[in-house]
């Protein structure tokens, strides 16, 4: 009997050196669905001010997505020929931008529910298919994600079909061909002030 009791000890006491499938990293759908219900229990909450809802979302997405990586894929070619203070002041408006066209999206969705549809997983990378439900129509929404240490990172976003990276690379190339990266810079900075003035009613 006492041999038998220590063979169990020492079977439990090896299988707490192994690492174990309760305690390995969420998956990509567990972590889209963390950030999404911490997003929609922000919006909400009908006693934040319009000001902080907003900084808190921006917090929560800044948290989440890569922007660094949407950006060197979003230029491409251009991005390799960009100085440091070009890349650093485009990953800051880009930043700005997708925020800027991603929220505009979300903000209009409070009490719908959000179905969680497949995942599929690959060298990496990810991506997590959603759908918005709501009483007139089911709106799609993909992450793409890259695994980056335990987090999975958002590097893009399909929302109704539409890549917001690949919508804007067709139109940033041709405009980084034709006035460089400056002339790049100046007219991203123009497009997010005209996104923030339609937010807030106004006429930039």
């Amino acid at each position: 009997m006492k041999t038998a009791i220590r063979f169990v000890i020492l079977l439990l006491a090896g299988s707490l050196l192994l690492p174990l499938p309760a305690l390995a990293t969420p998956g990509p759908t567990d972590q889209v669905r963390e950030t999404i219900d911490k997003v929609l229990d922000i919006l909400r909450d009908k006693k934040l001010p319009d000001g902080e809802r907003r900084t808190q979302l921006s917090s929560l997405i800044r948290s989440r997505f890569d922007f660094a990586l949407m950006s060197q894929w979003t230029l491409g070619q251009y991005w390799r020929k960009a100085t440091d203070e070009q890349q650093k002041r485009f990953i800051g408006l880009y930043s700005d931008l997708l925020e800027e066209s991603y929220l505009s999206k979300i903000e209009k969705y409070t009490d719908e529910k959000v179905a969680y549809l497949s995942e599929k997983v690959e060298d990496g990378r990810a991506e997590v298919a959603t759908q918005i439900e709501t009483a007139s129509a089911n709106i799609p929404l993909t992450y793409r994600l890259s695994l980056e240490g335990d987090r999975w990172m958002v590097f893009d976003v399909v929302i109704e079909e539409v890549s917001l990276v690949r919508n804007y690379r067709s139109t940033f190339g041709e405009i980084a061909r034709k006035d460089g990266i400056d002339g790049l810079l100046k007219q991203v900075a123009e497009k997010v002030e005209e996104q923030k003035a339609a937010r807030n009613g106004k006429t930039p």
